[in-house]
């Protein structure tokens, strides 16, 4: 049992970082989509936060135009605009 738990807590290091940010993305609009489900967002709010996700996902888009993938500053750049959505959706949930 601990050599299955040591591979899982190894191999995560290892994914790409492309990935993660779509991933994550995808769990934040998830959490959008729940939020106005279950009424802890107005629509409107939901909108906002909407409109957040796409201008990041544009960003992204664009970024890999360049050159086919992401950087490191572009990677840092996204992970802060996905920190600061996450921090949006907290908030708006909450309120």
């Amino acid at each position: 049992m601990t050599g299955a738990l040591l591979t899982v807590t190894l191999a995560q290091p290892f994914m790409a970082q492309a990935q993660v940010i779509d991933e994550r993305q995808k769990l934040q609009q998830e959490r959008i989509g729940e939020g106005i489900k279950s009424g802890e967002l107005t629509a409107k709010e939901g909108a906002k936060l909407e409109a957040e996700q796409t201008k990041i996902q544009r960003k992204k888009r664009r970024f890999r135009r360049n050159d086919g993938k992401l950087g490191p500053k572009e990677k840092a750049i996204i992970t802060h605009d996905q920190n600061k959505a996450s921090k949006h959706i907290y908030k708006e949930k909450h309120d």
